[in-house]
């Protein structure tokens, strides 16, 4: 089962994927998930890079 918990607030939004499903159609599933997550962390990494002085990413990695 893959958990997906989102948090807006005033100003802030907070992403958070969780979990693995590798039975069901081949992990489709958890292939189709993972791609659009990271695709979008890519793609703020590369706006950060772009505009340093407007907006700050900092990756942490368990």
């Amino acid at each position: 089962m893959i958990t997906i918990n989102a948090e807006l607030g005033d100003g802030t939004f907070s992403l958070q994927v969780d979990g693995h499903e590798g039975h069901v159609l081949e992990g489709r599933v958890c292939a189709a998930v993972s791609a659009i997550t990271q695709t979008a962390l890519l793609g703020l990494e590369h706006v950060a890079g772009q505009y340093p002085d407007l907006v700050s990413i900092h990756i942490k990695e368990k």
